[in-house]
């Protein structure tokens, strides 16, 4: 069985996130035991490419839309969150206690 890399290992746990919830680059990076959140910013980073991972979907840990300016338009992650009902002003997720998916609690 092949190995996964690091890479793969943080887009198969944001396509878990579910549908109008949000994650964070450190509940993923704690999660992967994988390196810091810094690392799965990176990762996301590279997930443009088709790989069909729902990179709009993880924040930093105050709920700030801070990878915003790495989608295709600096507008995008915030409007993809909206579509799934998560509301955001002035690019912070609200009600982010509520909405925070932690994979360590979940999973």
């Amino acid at each position: 069985m092949k190995k996964k890399n690091y890479y793969e290992a943080v887009y198969e746990l944001t396509r878990k996130i579910p549908f109008g919830r949000i994650s964070t680059y450190g509940a993923i990076a704690d999660y992967l035991a994988l390196g810091s959140a810094r690392m799965v910013g990176w990762a996301l980073n590279k997930s443009f490419t088709g790989k069909d991972v729902p990179a709009h979907r993880v924040v930093n840990r105050k709920g700030e839309l801070s990878g915003r300016h790495h989608f295709p338009h600096p507008d995008l992650m915030q409007k993809l969150l909206e579509n799934e009902g998560v509301k955001i002003e002035n690019h912070v997720v609200q009600d982010f206690d509520n909405l925070v998916w932690k994979p360590a609690d979940e999973l």
